[in-house]
């Protein structure tokens, strides 16, 4: 169990060091007044999302940071899990707005109101704000989450 317990250290502590990265890019794109795109990534660079989504995923990756110290202890295993819980309301702000953003339409000849089926569909090509491009590998923490159950429902002690 100490192995799986290093294992899963190693992994939030490079996604901590990634998330804080993205989180600090964001508040400086923000302060630069900017945007900023590179391949599948953008950073808007807006006040809300830019400057206060900014924060909450630097805070997310301290989180994690913070969290790995003893990764087996359930108040650090907590850090880890709100770091989650961080990544998931900012891309889930985000998907919202590409969904919300996707349905009216921005080209004349497609009417005023819907959006047409290619018109609809582009809007959820890349490039994604970092959130987004993190929520997948934060979902990880579910498979510790789901470990700690089943090991502390048959008794043992999963730390």
């Amino acid at each position: 169990m100490a192995e799986q317990s290093s294992t899963g250290a190693i992994y939030f502590a490079i996604l901590g060091i990634v998330t804080t990265a993205f989180g600090l890019a964001d508040i400086l794109v923000t302060a630069g007044g900017g945007e900023f795109s590179y391949g599948i990534l953008e950073i808007p660079g807006d006040l809300f999302r830019g400057g206060w989504g900014g924060v909450i995923v630097l805070f997310a990756g301290l989180f994690y940071l913070s969290g790995i110290r003893n990764f087996g202890d359930i108040h650090q295993f907590a850090k880890v899990v709100m770091g989650s819980i961080l990544i998931w309301i900012m891309a889930g702000c985000d998907i919202f707005a590409m969904i919300t953003e996707s349905i009216p339409s921005w080209e004349e000849e497609a009417g005023p109101w819907f959006n047409t089926l290619p018109g609809f569909l582009g809007t959820y090509a890349p490039p994604y704000s970092p959130a987004v491009l993190l929520l997948p590998f934060s979902l990880v923490v579910i498979y510790y989450i789901r470990k700690r159950a089943s090991g502390e429902s048959r008794g043992g002690n999963s730390s």
